[in-house]
């Protein structure tokens, strides 16, 4: 299902809009620590979600439609 990949995506790009205009005011070291993990885990998100859109890995279980998930369990 590729709307929840889609919404995944706006979603991240909502909280990336909110956090760019603070990121630079980050002075001390654990914020540029926090902000660097936080910028680490949005790309993770981004990349994954633009992986399942492209259709290189498999969507999650959850959103993979019962008839498939049926037939991948008889192998």
């Amino acid at each position: 299902m590729r709307h929840y990949a889609i919404l995944r995506l706006l979603l991240a790009g909502f909280f990336l809009y909110f956090a760019w205009p603070i990121i630079p005011d980050a002075t001390s070291q654990i914020e540029m620590i926090f902000w660097g993990a936080w910028l680490a885990f949005f790309l993770l998100v981004v990349g994954a979600n633009f992986a399942t859109l492209l259709q290189i890995t498999s969507p999650p279980v959850m959103e993979q439609k019962k008839e498939q998930r049926q037939r991948t369990r008889n192998y």
